[in-house]
């Protein structure tokens, strides 16, 4: 139950900007506050799978972006072991395809449009610098000195949160050994496809608009390199080796613009056991950064809000509200952490392992409703 009826979402991304614009929906005040100075997203795409169809359906915003989309129906993986087909489900209803892909900056206009329409209020440049709560309220200070009252704070700030910090300090991203590396392409796919190398490393394409797709590769990287931006083309194409055949040796050549490759080593976290502390919250990356493996790291962030919001417009106290929230969403997260964590690993043993029987269990339980 909102007393103050004002949340502040420290955060403007994916997770932040989806609960600002199901909180008013709602009739609730919320003010984001995002670090940046300018509101941008790197330029590649982003999966978006049944669930996660659903998901942006029900906080109305996927028909807004479904036009600058690519949809698909099915999601494949060829191996050493064949090919697999996995189905994807109409959850979003019979109107619209059981996934797409759209690019991250399509997707990001329609969410910042969306929740400014929606009466949001944005503060760019600025972040949450303190807190302090009583068992009504909780007052933030803001880095360029400004406060405000709310009845929550989410931290919505990602992988390396710093509203986790404060409310978590032990709490920290680890690295996973490995990096995804991500390069966009004229579109030559008409759905997700996924190859696995003999070396049990994966890359893939993914369709996001009628002339676009990106491919992706997984690496093993046991040190962690920082790799300069002059050489970042051709790092990728050298990740591509073990990849002989097919469509994704005939693109390799192709990776030239070191400006056009992104980059990342895999960090991940899982807060254990809660995700708030008092009248502050942790939702998305900040609570459970997942390895890109199954595509769902955005995804179940979007999920977090639909859940978070509901359980915030009920009539109980606040501390109800948010214990109703983790135990609707953690075990499904972790969950989606674990098939990234095992994949992972089966990825830096050079092994398949059971990852198509993993991945086909881990979409029907995320098929399930939240």
């Amino acid at each position: 139950m909102l007393t103050e009826n004002k949340v502040l979402v420290v955060g403007g991304g994916i997770a932040g900007l989806s609960l600002a614009i199901s909180l008013r929906k709602n009739g609730v005040a919320v003010d984001i506050v995002e670090l940046k100075k300018e509101w941008t997203v790197y330029g590649v795409g982003i999966i978006i799978q049944s669930n996660v169809m659903r998901a942006f359906n029900d906080l109305g915003v996927l028909e807004k972006f479904m036009g600058q989309a690519y949809p698909f129906d099915v999601v494949t993986i060829d191996s050493p072991r064949g090919k697999v087909v996995m189905p994807g489900h109409h959850l979003a209803g019979p109107n619209y395809p059981p996934n797409c892909g759209v690019s991250r900056p399509a997707l990001h206009k329609v969410l910042t449009e969306t929740a400014l329409e929606s009466g949001t209020n944005v503060r760019l440049g600025v972040t949450l610098a303190s807190y302090s709560e009583t068992d009504h309220h909780v007052t933030a200070t803001f880095t360029d000195g400004t406060t405000g009252t709310y009845d929550l704070i989410v931290g919505a700030d990602g992988t390396y949160s710093k509203v986790r910090e404060m409310v978590f300090p032990d709490v920290k991203p680890s690295f996973t050994g490995q990096a995804v590396w991500r390069y966009n392409f004229p579109r030559q796919v008409d759905h997700l496809t996924n190859f696995i190398a003999p070396d049990g490393l994966a890359a893939g394409l993914v369709p996001l608009a009628e002339n676009l797709m990106y491919m992706y590769v997984t690496s093993n990287e046991p040190t962690k390199p920082r790799i300069v931006e002059e050489d970042l083309a051709a790092q990728m194409r050298d990740r591509l080796s073990g990849h002989t055949g097919g469509i994704i040796a005939e693109l390799r050549d192709d990776i030239t613009d070191n400006k056009g490759v992104v980059y990342r080593p895999m960090e991940v976290v899982f807060v254990p056991e809660k995700w708030y502390k008092g009248r502050v919250v942790l939702i998305g990356d900040a609570a459970h950064s997942t390895s890109p493996h199954i595509g769902q790291g955005a995804g179940i962030s979007v999920e977090d809000t639909l859940v978070l919001s509901e359980e915030l417009l009920k009539d109980i106290p606040l501390a109800t509200s948010l214990e109703n929230f983790m135990a609707r969403r953690y075990a499904r997260c972790k969950m989606v952490c674990d098939v990234g964590r095992q994949i992972g690993e089966w990825e830096m043993a050079g092994t398949m392992g059971d990852r198509t029987k993993l991945m086909a269990e881990a979409f029907q339980a995320l098929a399930q409703p939240l």
